[in-house]
């Protein structure tokens, strides 16, 4: 009888039976709770990421930081400006880094220009990861350009335009880096975009 009467003592009575679901479904509803509470979280830590992206120094991926090609430039650090602020000059003739807008204009969208854009535009593309093709051609140089065009068109993250007073017919800019010459080569220019076209070396390199 004993053996018999064991399974019914084990039985939850009708009572404990309602407490048994009625914890459950709290236990449920606190899970569901904190399900949403931490998607919620994860959203609004994402946009917050989003809004602040720009002024953050991403140092993420896999790609290396290159040494070349081109001449490497001194930083001259990565200050925002805006319109009315002055800053001291350049040290390259395009600037390589330095003292940039953070305005509706900058950075540039990545297209082929037909008139000369500030420094302080062209910096802020090279910050993040961009390169700059530029040409000087008082006399102009129609065939010069096409062939500019040609390659720039091809290439992500480039920015190209005029360059008054340059001291060269051609400058390739990237964040650190610069190369200048007279006479058009296409190895040299391809070389140099596919090397520092998001490269590490940039701070915002992963940004568009």
């Amino acid at each position: 009888m004993a053996t018999e009467d064991r399974p019914k003592k084990d039985r939850l009575t009708p009572s404990q039976a309602r407490a048994a679901r009625r914890a459950r479904r709290q236990r449920k509803k606190r899970f569901t709770r904190l399900a949403a509470l931490s998607a919620v979280a994860s959203i609004a830590i994402l946009f917050i990421f989003s809004l602040f992206a720009g002024s953050l120094p991403i140092t993420l991926g896999s790609k290396d930081a290159p040494d070349g090609p081109g001449e490497r430039i001194a930083s001259q650090g990565k200050t925002h400006i805006n319109r009315t602020e002055s800053h001291p000059p350049y040290s390259t003739v395009p600037a390589t880094s330095g003292w940039h807008f953070d305005d509706y204009s900058a950075p540039a969208r990545w297209d082929i220009y037909s008139e000369a854009l500030p420094d302080e535009v062209l910096v802020h593309n090279l910050e993040h990861g961009g390169v700059g093709i530029h040409y000087d051609c008082p006399d102009g140089c129609d065939d010069l350009v096409a062939k500019l065009e040609e390659i720039a068109s091809q290439a992500t993250k480039v920015i190209m335009s005029p360059y008054p007073n340059l001291g060269s017919k051609i400058a390739l800019t990237a964040w650190t880096f610069i190369d200048k010459f007279d006479e058009f080569d296409e190895e040299r220019i391809k070389a140099f975009v596919n090397a520092h076209v998001s490269s590490p070396n940039a701070p915002e390199y992963l940004l568009r």
